[in-house]
């Protein structure tokens, strides 16, 4: 599926956000600046656009973008390109939740919207604090459900109604975004994904909710 619809990922991603993603985007990353990570990892890295955004606003030495999608790290390496980046950010298939780094590699890892799609969660969240280096840091970044009324009514009537509709105008492709909101509901939620980073390894485990709750970014600890 990520294969298909991967020239229409971006465009997919900002317009059912109706662009508020590219906020939620920004304060992310720039949660990780007073680290100054040098070697990064992006995981689920997709078409490579929060590679590139950490690129340009944390000023990395490498950032390896890691993703099992082909078609995906196609478009992102044309981006990067054009961007001018080849020489800072690279692409690699990867599982992540076998990844092929050796232990204590990365300064930061990051993943944007994408761990919900993981088989295995956490045999990922395991995986990415071994690769870290001993104090280093996770930044997670996923959709999540709005707690309170009247946004969680209403965002769920959007991702089961508007939002299908929507991918599959988009991207032509079925599946697209139907599968989403069994996603999103199947991902712990804010308080519930603390115990399983400290699970995986972690500590100070923090998170932040972004507009209403309809985003949360999570940053941990090695």
């Amino acid at each position: 599926m990520f294969n298909h619809i991967a020239p229409t990922y971006d465009r997919l991603n900002h317009s059912l956000s109706l662009g508020i993603d590219r906020h939620w985007r920004r304060t992310a990353i720039d949660s990780l600046k007073p680290f100054a990570p040098q070697k990064i990892l992006d995981i689920a890295t997709g078409t490579g656009d929060f590679a590139i955004l950490a690129a340009r606003r944390l000023k990395p030495r490498q950032i390896i973008g890691a993703d099992i999608s082909e078609g995906m790290m196609e478009v992102g390496l044309r981006k990067v390109k054009e961007a001018g980046l080849e020489n800072i950010i690279s692409f690699q298939k990867d599982d992540c939740t076998c990844l092929s780094f050796p232990d204590d590699t990365f300064d930061a890892i990051t993943i944007a919207y994408g761990a919900r799609n993981f088989d295995d969660l956490q045999a990922g969240l395991q995986e990415m604090c071994r690769v870290l280096h001993p104090g280093g840091h996770l930044m997670l970044v996923e959709l999540t459900t709005p707690p309170r009324f009247p946004m969680k009514q209403l965002f769920n009537f959007y991702a089961h109604t508007v939002m299908p509709f929507l991918g599959r105008l988009i991207s032509h492709d079925d599946s697209a975004y139907t599968y989403l909101p069994q996603s999103m509901a199947a991902f712990p939620q804010a308080e519930e994904l603390k115990p399983r980073l400290l699970q995986a390894g972690f500590s100070d485990v923090q998170f932040r909710r972004f507009t209403f709750g309809l985003s949360t970014m999570y940053l941990a600890t090695k």
